[in-house]
């Protein structure tokens, strides 16, 4: 990123910004068209290579950007002192979903980039998502801070506790599966998020007193 894109306007920014999540986020970034994100900005051809030396820049400065928008505006959102881990993983769905509703253009170019496996990352983006991933783990599964005592007699809270993280991982390799191929826009959430509920809650049955 250039300095002239650094300076400008925070609206004008942001219009570019979101015009271009929007391109890679629909087309992958092999079929994106910067012609579109231009015309969609509003702005000229010529700008858009002012402040971008190429769409290989601008494309890395977008998962750049959209990995701190992540790390500020749900990361960080997620309260680890929730000793029920099971309540915890609850309490993240609540602010996930909150996420995709305030950043719905930098979910979606993430979606679309972490189901472009054939695709080879940069390797300091792909430090980057290993990161931010090790930081969600963190947040989700400090195992010192589960309440134990919430746990069914004979239950042995660390198995069960590696038993809930393979289920949610699953669950999530699931879901890419079930988005693979397709456009994430045209995909409804909804049906998503009350199956993840009553997953959460059939693991309370399971585990818990």
């Amino acid at each position: 990123m250039t300095d002239p894109f650094q300076k400008l306007p925070g609206e004008k920014k942001q219009r570019i910004i979101r015009a271009a999540l929007k391109e890679f986020a629909d087309k992958g970034y092999e079929q994106a068209s910067t012609n579109r994100i231009v015309k969609e900005a509003g702005i000229g051809k010529g700008m858009l290579f002012y402040y971008f030396n190429s769409k290989q820049d601008l494309y890395l400065y977008l998962i750049d950007y959209s990995f701190e928008t992540v790390k500020e505006h749900y990361l960080n959102r997620i309260d680890d002192s929730i000793e029920d881990v099971i309540d915890r993983l609850g309490h993240v769905a609540r602010i996930k979903f909150e996420f995709l509703v305030r950043f719905p253009e930098v979910t979606l170019f993430l979606g679309r980039f972490i189901l472009e496996v054939e695709q080879e990352w940069p390797e300091p983006f792909k430090k980057k998502y290993e990161e931010i991933y090790a930081l969600l783990q963190e947040r989700l599964y400090r195992q010192e801070r589960i309440d134990r005592t919430k746990f069914r007699d004979g239950v042995d809270p660390d198995k069960a506790f590696q038993l809930i993280q393979w289920a949610m991982k699953g669950y999530e390799l699931d879901l890419r599966e079930a988005f693979r191929g397709k456009k994430l826009s045209e995909v409804d959430l909804t049906p998503y998020w009350q199956e993840f509920d009553e997953y959460l809650a059939v693991l309370k049955t399971c585990f818990y007193k």
